[in-house]
């Protein structure tokens, strides 16, 4: 493994460090949030047109970049940096992945360069809210708990009965990220009904009649969610109904993400860290700077050593995403940690909800709460590495491996 970056990566980091330091600063990031999609749409406009984001790992026959994880956990990590609320995540990390891997080559073809040039955003929805045990990164998501069970609950999917192949969707999902805005939503619903049931992922347009979205009031508002209400909404499936094995597509696109999250976790780290630094030169106590104080270098230099070694997870992972869901731990806990040190180190001012510092700690909350909790990620991993025994359906077995 060369850990090196190449020019172009660096590239990529500084010309979007730069564009986010003039026009994704605290107050703009405010009003983005306020905004009816949830997000600035003309720098959006920009990112897409401009510096080629949402199609960094799209491939090129696609209007893509070709790049790999590495250089979109990359460019993640500065978007995290700044808190930037953009459809990015949700549409190039989570969707664009799924269509690659179980869309059919018509599908690819219609879908896949909208989603490059940005002109199309698409959400990832699945029943239950549990987007981390979806994505196997908490569970394996070969059991039917994260998706209601075929009998009742969940989304149950229907062929539409006119022999034009359309589906027909049933119920609804929580938590969906960007879901308001979308203008295309993968939806994972049941099919089969109760005794031959299987999990399958439908495209749902933004103007399917029998679509219902609701923005819901959210801890972090640079993750804005929805919540998804289907009644006998107008899908069509992903890809073919031919035994494909969609909850493997997921867990594998879960473990890619894991490696980009982390990144996004890692920079948001490093962003909330900078900022403290930079105040605890500046605020004076007894006639000198508090940063000069002995206990509170300590402090910043436990908590820099903890970014560290989530940035060097966060980049392992984008080269062996194997690692990502390790990875991603490590980085929400660093932030986590480092956000809540960063409120205690600004004192009285850092305790003000309005300070810039409770955005950070929004942010840390609001993704382990979606993409986690930490524990369940290392605990599924290590199940996983057979440190508990062999894995079965519900989880990792407990005992001691002699």
């Amino acid at each position: 493994m060369d850990a090196a970056f190449t020019a172009e990566q660096d590239e990529i980091r500084r010309t979007l460090r730069d564009l986010l330091t003039k026009h994704g600063g605290p107050g703009e990031v405010r009003a983005a949030v306020r905004t009816a999609e949830g997000h600035d749409p003309a720098l959006w406009h920009r990112l897409a047109q401009e510096l080629g984001l949402p199609g960094l790992a799209v491939a090129e026959e696609y209007g893509g970049a070709g790049c790999t994880a590495t250089e979109l956990a990359l460019a993640c990590e500065e978007t995290g940096r700044a808190l930037l609320p953009s459809p990015l995540l949700a549409t190039a990390v989570l969707a664009a992945p799924l269509i690659t891997a179980l869309g059919t080559p018509e599908q690819r073809a219609e879908l896949l360069p909208r989603i490059a040039d940005g002109t199309l955003t698409a959400a990832l929805a699945v029943p239950g809210g549990s987007m981390a045990a979806a994505l196997g990164l908490t569970a394996d998501n070969r059991a039917a708990a994260w998706a209601g069970g075929g009998r009742a609950g969940g989304i149950q999917a229907r062929p539409d009965g006119d022999g034009g192949g359309g589906w027909r969707l049933y119920g609804e999902a929580d938590r969906v990220l960007d879901g308001h805005s979308a203008g295309l939503l993968l939806v994972a619903a049941h099919a089969g009904g109760y005794p031959r049931s299987r999990t399958l992922l439908f495209l749902v347009s933004a103007e399917a009649e029998g679509l219902a979205r609701t923005r819901l009031t959210s801890m972090d508002e640079t993750r804005p969610l929805a919540r998804i209400e289907l009644r006998d909404a107008a899908a069509r499936l992903l890809g073919a109904d031919d035994g494909t094995d969609v909850c493997g597509a997921l867990a594998d696109t879960g473990s890619r993400a894991a490696a980009v999250l982390a990144a996004e976790a890692v920079g948001a780290a490093a962003g909330a860290l900078e900022r403290t630094v930079a105040y605890v030169k500046e605020r004076e106590q007894f006639g000198r700077a508090i940063g000069s104080f002995q206990a509170v270098k300590h402090r910043l230099a436990d908590l820099y050593v903890r970014v560290e070694a989530a940035r060097s997870a966060a980049y392992y992972a984008a080269w062996d995403r194997a690692a990502g869901p390790l990875a991603l731990a490590q980085a929400l806990e660093a932030a986590r940690i480092v956000a809540g040190e960063a409120v205690q180190l600004h004192g009285g001012i850092g305790f003000t909800w309005e300070h810039e510092a409770h955005l950070y700690v929004k942010r840390a909350a609001a993704d382990e709460l979606l993409f986690g909790p930490v524990h369940r990620l290392r605990d599924h991993a290590a199940g996983r590495a057979g440190l508990f025994g062999a894995v079965t359906a519900e989880g990792p077995a407990r005992g001691v491996a002699v």
